[in-house]
């Protein structure tokens, strides 16, 4: 790491500290020149995921826009939708994909929501699966009727 006051390369740390929830960490350090000390801060690289549109057309995966559609899906619900977007985004990171679909991360999102609560998994699908009539809407209900068992 190269000294901030007079730029030599090498330096020593001093004292570590995991910062924010472990995915960063501060470093003290010291130029073994100057003896100037200063900080560093090392974060995980991140890839960027890349979300194909239904259209074919792709945008960079916006956490907030999935969790903005949970949380209306788990309104009132006991269901943790930051800790649900949390785990399906370590999930697209860990598939080490730079592309996914959006329908395979609707699909994602309505198997965790099927598994944790009915009622949000029906609100989330009803809008994800744009359904279009009570008989479609009680089509669904059929089908977890039909896996409760």
């Amino acid at each position: 790491m190269k000294c901030p006051v007079c730029g030599y390369p090498e330096s020593k740390v001093i004292d570590s500290r995991p910062m924010g929830e472990g995915s960063s960490i501060r470093r003290r350090r010291e130029c073994l020149a100057c003896q100037k000390r200063f900080t560093t801060f090392e974060t995980i690289e991140t890839l960027q995921i890349i979300v194909v549109k239904k259209s074919g057309e792709k945008e960079l995966f916006d956490k907030q826009k999935l969790l903005s559609g949970v949380i209306k899906a788990t309104e009132k619900r006991p269901v943790d939708a930051v800790a649900l977007v949390n785990e399906i985004e370590a999930e697209l990171q860990n598939s080490l994909r730079q592309e996914v679909s959006s329908i395979e991360i609707g699909e994602r999102v309505m198997q965790k929501l099927r598994e944790r609560d009915q009622v949000a998994y029906v609100r989330f699908a009803s809008v994800y699966r744009e359904f279009k009539d009570i008989d479609t809407f009680l089509k669904e209900l059929r089908e977890l009727k039909k896996e409760e068992k």
